[in-house]
């Protein structure tokens, strides 16, 4: 399996996601507090289809 760098696109959407997921860890913010940590899994998944898939 040989492994690639993401998209700038995919790295920014899961940066944006990741960053969001962390800071409604450590905030309250309406309907993101509950999903806090999906937001993060979602981020680390994304990033990791975007080293895996080429093009992606």
């Amino acid at each position: 399996m040989n492994l690639s760098a993401p998209t700038k696109i995919v790295f920014y959407i899961s940066l944006v996601l990741g960053v969001l997921g962390v800071l409604a860890a450590v905030i309250e913010i309406p309907f993101l507090s509950g999903i806090s940590f999906l937001l993060v899994v979602i981020a680390w998944v994304l990033l990791a289809l975007g080293s895996i898939l080429t093009k992606f």
